[in-house]
């Protein structure tokens, strides 16, 4: 009697505890937090013993997917556009649009392509150079801030039959990674990740060449569990949490408007 009692016990505290019985935080996060998020939402799940489950992607099409009723909580966004037509749209929570950090964009190439990268972007000019790998534009924060910076320095229309688009910029990175581009304009959070870090160089390209790539989050309208996505939303902007993303490559986001 007293062991059927502890087994009864015991599964009453799994299924009644909240931790236990909740459903994941689902976020939908822009591709270039690829190689930082992860490690900042197993520190979340440890501190909180909440569940993140977390789909990467270009920011545009999570925009589409969001409006078109898509079952996320939270969305990072690499272009804080799209966090702010959404809440014109009243599909999210009032008062939780935040910025978390600033994009940064690099070239990038293989180490046995052989690029001076000292030259910067004018030498995507050369013949050798084939592909070049970006993000689309179309939906992607990266991909236009790639495009202004070429016009910026006058060279798009020399090079924009050389474009090999991703659909994300995690795409676009590993176009380049894999030999399939000869060079890429990708997000500097993922030419510092190990995966690119030991196969390729990088140079940086100044903000002044394009607008500011700022990135906010936001939590959604539809979103089951609206104070964990809030919670997490504070971790994110806690200091800790900002020098990690730092150390991966973001720049800070703007002083609070």
């Amino acid at each position: 009697m007293i062991s059927r009692f502890i087994a009864f016990s015991i599964c009453w505290l799994l299924f009644a505890s909240p931790s236990a019985a909740q459903a994941p935080l689902r976020i939908a996060a822009a591709s270039d937090l690829q190689a930082v998020f992860p490690v900042l939402a197993a520190r979340f799940e440890r501190e909180t013993r909440h569940k993140v489950d977390v789909s990467f992607g270009s920011s545009g099409n999570f925009f589409a997917q969001i409006q078109n009723g898509a079952p996320f909580d939270v969305f990072f966004s690499a272009d804080i556009a799209y966090p702010r037509q959404l809440q014109s749209s009243r599909l999210t929570v009032s008062g939780t649009l935040v910025d978390y950090a600033r994009g940064r964009i690099v070239l990038w190439a293989r180490n046995d392509a052989n690029l001076d990268l000292s030259r910067g972007l004018a030498i995507l000019t050369e013949p050798r150079v084939r592909r070049i790998a970006i993000a689309n534009p179309a939906h992607a924060p990266y991909g236009r801030a790639a495009v202004a910076a070429l016009q910026h320095e006058q060279l798009y229309d020399r090079v924009r039959s050389k474009f090999v688009l991703g659909e994300n910029i995690s795409q676009a990175a590993q176009f380049a990674q894999s030999g399939n581009a000869d060079a890429g304009l990708i997000a500097l959070s993922l030419a510092l990740a190990p995966a690119m870090r030991n196969v390729g160089r990088y140079v940086d390209i100044p903000e002044s060449f394009h607008p500011p790539i700022e990135q906010a989050a936001v939590v959604l309208t539809n979103s089951r569990q609206p104070d964990v996505a809030r919670q997490f939303l504070r971790f994110l902007r806690r200091a800790d949490s900002q020098q990690t993303l730092k150390d991966a490559g973001f720049m800070p986001p703007p002083v609070a408007r």
